[in-house]
């Protein structure tokens, strides 16, 4: 069971950097462009913790494309396929 976990995180993962690959690639060309369309959300600024010795600075920011999750359900369609 963890095994088929770590393999589906792995699938997700695979999915995202194709996905936002194929969106930056897909900005400039208009038949594509529709491909890059999404949202931006998280933190605007970074929140930072000073402690005298030690700054440390917090911040999350996620742009999710359609691309993205075309290519996240593509590579966990593929890898069950594989797995099988």
């Amino acid at each position: 069971m963890a095994k088929s976990k770590l393999y589906n995180t792995f699938l997700v993962l695979v999915g995202i950097v194709v996905g936002t690959f194929v969106g930056n690639l897909c900005k400039g060309i208009n038949a594509l462009s529709w491909l890059a369309f999404g949202i931006d959300f998280g933190m605007n600024s970074p929140l930072t913790l000073d402690l005298g010795i030690m700054q440390l600075t917090f911040a999350i920011s996620i742009n999710l494309t359609l691309a993205v999750v075309l290519f996240i359900i593509l590579a966990l369609v593929i890898g069950r396929a594989l797995a099988r």
